[in-house]
């Protein structure tokens, strides 16, 4: 495995264990030329998944895109990098649950609108606007007030 710090492939795995609920490995590494220490993860291969976007292009399942979606509405909110990665986990879970070789896009955003409504409303709402695209205050404000009223339900 390659050091990201040094770049030699020289490491060793110091510490193992399951994680995903047993659908991964996480190795804790240390790298023998510079002593850097890093993490990876090691997943069973799946099928490839494309996902169709709006426009009608087909596209690659990308589990970064999704992180790097909800890392940016939950941007400065009290979010760890474990939820946003548990957020992925269960989306990415979801959409392969399914057992399909090709999902929309939109399909994919509202698993991803699901489960940022459980961790942060703000967050949610940010998403929200952008998969959404709100062509009105009337819109926005009319999923403000279903999120306040599923709140209230719960409560």
């Amino acid at each position: 495995m390659e050091c990201p710090n040094c770049h030699k492939n020289a490491s060793r795995v110091i510490d193992s264990r399951p994680s995903d609920e047993n659908r991964a490995i996480r190795r804790r590494r240390e790298c023998e030329n510079c002593g850097f220490r890093f993490t990876t993860f090691e997943r069973v291969e799946t099928t490839p998944l494309l996902v169709i976007k709006n426009d009608g292009t087909r596209e690659p399942f990308s589990r970064k895109k999704i992180l790097h979606g909800v890392m940016a509405a939950g941007q400065k909110r009290p979010i760890t990098s474990e939820q946003f990665e548990q957020l992925v986990d269960h989306v990415e879970n979801k959409v392969r649950k399914l057992g399909v070789s090709e999902i929309s896009s939109k399909k994919i955003g509202q698993f991803v609108m699901d489960e940022l409504a459980k961790i942060d409303d703000v967050a949610y709402i940010r998403f929200a606007s952008i998969y959404r695209e709100f062509k009105d205050m009337s819109s926005f404000m009319k999923t403000m007030e279903d999120m306040m009223a599923k709140r209230e339900k719960g409560n």
